[in-house]
């Protein structure tokens, strides 16, 4: 089960229907695309940096794609849990962008 119980399941009566991903490329479709490859510059930032904490003073045969299979291999609910609350993060910083 996940960390987040049932805060991110899919409900059929549910008025917004959909999973965080899919809201996520919802949003991502109708917001303009100047906000759109902006938020996603900042994913990629973001995802640079965190390549370089895991890949620092991991020497040259360090395989950082293998390291994540593994780690999401071993952790396949908390991974699952973290990667829904973060579309909900993404998809919430570009509806905040259209606001403004």
């Amino acid at each position: 089960m996940s960390m987040f119980g049932d805060w991110f399941s899919e409900d059929e009566d549910d008025i917004f229907m959909g999973s965080p991903k899919s809201k996520f490329f919802d949003v991502s479709r109708q917001a303009s695309k100047e906000i759109v490859e902006e938020e996603t510059d900042k994913i990629i930032e973001k995802l640079a940096v965190l390549e370089m904490i895991i890949s620092e003073d991991k020497g040259e045969n360090f395989d950082i794609n293998e390291f994540i299979k593994e780690y999401t291999l071993e952790n396949y609910e908390k991974v699952k849990a973290m990667k829904k609350g973060l579309y909900v993060e993404f998809t919430g910083e570009i509806i905040c962008r259209l606001d403004s």
